[in-house]
């Protein structure tokens, strides 16, 4: 947030609800969508780290931002690709857009990370392990994604190693929207809109999108049909409020996602195995908050609902399917005492449900926390805090984090130094305890009590940000879990338990350099080494992660030009196979031709790059898109 000094920033940290009823969490990010490039990158206001709006100079914890224009302009219409191009992120496809992909951020699971959408955690109880449906989550009507990196289960649960916090447009007073339409290889389309706007006490915000594509041939161990897997997606968003006085606001919001998936790689219904395969998803979920905003007090009360059905076809057949849900009521508080000190406390209550037709199980886990903040002198800011859950399964659990971060003016710009240090744990998910009791488990599965996962790690690093928009950042991190719950690859038997400690280190380089003739560069390096409680290397973790990117802005016609490098290095399988090391490059081009009209271009993997994230799954060619945005 582009702020003149730090008592500035501070002071947009808690508007008076921008001089109309607006909680203090939509105040901030409206403050912030406002102003899409900020001079000094510190200055700029976060809310995932602590579930508050919090400016990233007194932020102990690893955040990274992407802001509407960043994801506007690398045009991918998947999220999972889309964060990508982030440090210490890694995912892993299954053959194309709308397949099985696991998010991996700095070593961990994508089911460690939790990701919010305007407030609604998305998790999937059905799945293996609760865990977020990646594969569906489109980036059409997304203006702003915060990736927070490591053990944050403070504020969001025990279980967050990582939190992904996804927000939708705000609407401008009056009314506005867009529309958009893309075509591209693979048969791919996709049309999507939005339309929102602010009419005195009230505001609402709908979007949606209709996505499909043919695909390609997910795997190729499919010799038979040799089909393309194609894939198909359609989005409902929608967001209301009203301000129903200075202090007080009431919001709700609605999402429905419909995903159709071909995919390879199933058995039939007399146990033989088949390429001839579909799944379907189904995703409702709401929720209604109320906010109250206080001289010395912030509150939020809200309850959210999330349900997902998933079926799944072999040869036009049903042979599975599995229903889960999520219900949270949760309470968030904030008292603050001027700019120096302040106390975020809250509770939250969650069910969770499965049934597959077998199994039919519930239960609830109840967590109660408290976080204390201290800014001294204007340049150091320190929190501790606890949290205490109680699971119905597992019992009691106690957790705490605790972070620091320093400021002073070094070599004409601002030098942060930060760290934070936090611990959680995972309880078995519904899904492996009841496959670990059902008819396909076998020694030493069957003969398992699976127990909690226990977490904690750190990270130490140093920022320096100029008010040119020069950025540089270096952190190191360590984590690890201690009896890590996986599938037995090897027997297939069940979910089994490491006895042992799995850890997962690294370093995170990150840059932004702004270069003459409207030119900018950016980039991030991870080194990631992981070790399982065997001693080896950990599946699909790359030790080495990189992007490099360059981007163009011509000052009068506002042509847009962009062009990204990604590579991924020394992988290996479940067996310890290594996997493919490649480096891919995404152009990307736009300029607005009148008004609110732009016409855009991409190519994808423009080097043609021939590789494999996951063994036996083919990866996409090279790929050109083009499209068209109107915005009014």
């Amino acid at each position: 947030m582009l702020c003149s000094n730090v008592t500035a920033a501070k002071t947009a940290l808690r508007p008076p609800f921008c001089s109309r009823a607006k909680p203090l969490l939509a105040c901030a990010l409206l403050a912030i969508s406002q102003q899409l490039i900020a001079q000094n990158l510190l200055e700029e206001v976060v809310i995932s780290s602590s579930r508050v709006p919090t400016p990233l100079r007194e932020v102990g914890t690893s955040v990274t931002v992407l802001s509407q224009e960043e994801i506007v302009q690398r045009g991918f219409l998947s999220l999972p690709e889309l964060l990508r191009t982030q440090p210490s992120v890694a995912a892993s496809n299954t053959g194309g857009v709308g397949k099985a992909t696991s998010l991996r951020i700095r070593g961990e699971e994508g089911y460690r990370t939790l990701v919010i959408v305007d407030g609604i955690d998305i998790s999937d109880s059905s799945s293996p392990q609760v865990s977020p449906r990646l594969e569906q989550l489109l980036t059409a009507g997304i203006s702003r994604v915060e990736i927070l990196r490591g053990p944050q289960g403070l504020t969001y649960g025990a279980d967050a190693g990582g939190v992904i916090n996804i927000r939708t447009a705000t609407p401008d007073e009056g009314l506005g929207g867009g529309v958009a339409v893309e075509q591209g290889r693979y048969d791919t389309q996709q049309m999507s809109g939005r339309i929102g706007g602010t009419f005195e006490n009230l505001d609402f915000l709908l979007s949606g999108a209709d996505f499909s594509t043919d695909g390609f041939n997910a795997r190729n161990t499919d010799t038979d049909l040799v089909d393309d897997d194609g894939y198909d997606n359609q989005t409902l968003h929608a967001r209301a409020g009203w301000n129903v006085s200075d202090k007080l606001r009431l919001e709700a919001v609605a999402r429905r996602v419909d995903g159709n998936n071909a995919y390879d790689g199933c058995f039939n219904s007399a146990f033989l195995p088949s390429n001839d395969c579909e799944d379907s998803f189904e995703q409702e979920s709401w929720r209604l908050s109320a906010a109250l905003e206080q001289a010395q007090f912030s509150h939020e009360l809200a309850y959210s609902s999330n349900s997902n059905d998933r079926r799944f076809f072999a040869e036009g057949a049903a042979f599975f399917r599995a229903e889960g849900s999520i219900e949270r009521l949760s309470y968030l508080g904030q008292w603050r005492d001027g700019d120096s000190l302040s106390f975020v406390y809250g509770v939250d209550r969650e069910e969770e449900s499965i049934d597959d037709g077998s199994f039919d199980r519930s239960r609830r886990q109840t967590g109660i926390y408290g976080e204390y903040q201290g800014r001294f002198y204007e340049q150091f800011t320190v929190t501790a805090g606890l949290r205490h859950d109680d699971n119905d399964d597992f019992g009691d659990y106690l957790s705490y984090r605790l972070s620091g971060a320093w400021t002073t003016a070094v070599a004409g710009g601002e030098l942060k130094l930060k760290g934070a240090y936090g611990t959680g744990f995972r309880a078995p998910s519904l899904y492996e305890i009841s496959y670990n009791s059902g008819p396909f488990a076998a020694p030493p599965a069957s003969d398992t009590r699976l127990v909690e996962e226990t977490s904690e790690g750190y990270d130490l690093g140093a920022a320096w940000a100029s008010e040119n928009g020069t950025y540089l950042e270096l952190t190191w991190f360590d984590q690890e879990i201690d009896d890590l719950i996986t599938f037995d690859v090897l027997a297939f038997s069940g979910y089994i338990q490491d006895a042992g400690i799995s850890d997962s280190r690294g370093v995170e380089l990150i840059a932004e350099l702004p270069l003459p003739l409207g030119l900018r560069l950016s980039g991030n390096y991870t080194w990631n080494e992981t070790t399982s409680a065997m001693g080896v290397q950990r599946a699909f973790r790359p030790e080495h992660l990189a992007n490099l990117g360059l981007a163009y802005l011509h000052p009068q016609s506002d042509l847009r030009l962009g062009i990204n490098l990604r590579s991924s290095a020394d992988a290996v399988d479940t067996l310890g196979n290594p996997l493919d090391d490649y480096v891919l490059m995404d152009v990307n081009a736009s300029i607005n031709v009148y008004g609110g009209l732009t016409l855009y271009a991409r190519l994808e993997n423009a080097l043609d790059e021939d590789y494999r994230e996951t063994p036996t799954y083919n990866t996409a060619g090279q790929a050109a898109y083009a499209g068209v945005r109107y915005e009014f």
